[in-house]
């Protein structure tokens, strides 16, 4: 299993963070100070980290100089948005850069990202009774192939990656076709139903009144 660091000092947030990464299938352990951080590098194994830069005791990019010998993929979560600060974490060795307040959708893209790159995604990944092995990009229940459609695909593993979180029509619509939504959600509704049906997950992904769909999953 994939294996994350949250270097977070706001607790609430380190919180919401691993909630939402738990919930999408990665083991997280959280951090709320940049000596802790530093301790659990040094005697831990991460796949990735995400650090907030405005830390008590080592700030985040003492922290990164730190992680750099380590070959560890990072993600700087901050509110500092300025460019000078962008272009200085990555300059650094940070491999991406998220400004607060952000999305949860968007933070598991830039995580899925950046652990793709870095070659160290999970292969299969097994839910409600369905294997998918990103690979080769099939999907199987038990023996059974289940032919989808490259969208229907996509979208399939947007809800998985997103699960039990609403995701607008708008959001769904942008990440699957890489357009701006402009306000017709026939698209958006047909290939989810057409994904649901052959996945036989009527049930499961679920409408959501004047927003969009949810995977709904039970703990």
């Amino acid at each position: 299993m994939i294996t994350i660091l949250i270097v977070e000092d706001e607790q609430n947030i380190s919180e919401l963070i691993r909630i939402n990464l738990t919930d999408a299938g990665y083991h997280c352990i959280c951090a709320y100070d940049g000596a802790a951080a530093a301790g659990l590098i040094e005697t831990g194994s991460f796949d990735l980290i995400l650090l907030d830069i405005m830390l008590p005791v080592i700030n985040g990019y003492e922290l990164l100089e730190y992680i750099q010998p380590r070959d560890i993929p990072v993600i700087f979560i901050t509110a500092r948005a300025g460019v000078e600060d962008r272009v200085k974490g990555l300059r650094l060795g940070a491999d991406d850069y998220l400004v607060k307040p952000f999305e949860i959708i968007e933070l598991l893209a830039r995580v899925e990202s950046v652990l793709r790159r870095n070659k160290k995604s999970d292969r299969y990944l097994e839910i409600a009774g369905i294997t998918i092995d990103t690979l080769s990009r099939t999907v199987n229940r038990g023996e059974e192939a289940i032919p989808l459609t490259l969208k229907e695909y996509e979208l399939l593993l947007l809800f998985v990656r997103s699960k039990n979180i609403a995701l607008f029509r708008e959001q769904i619509y942008e990440k699957i076709w890489g357009d701006e939504y402009m306000g017709d959600s026939r698209t958006v509704d047909l290939h989810v139903q057409r994904m649901r049906k052959k996945m036989g997950w009527e049930d499961k992904i679920i409408a959501v009144y004047k927003v969009g769909y949810r995977f709904v999953v039970n703990p």
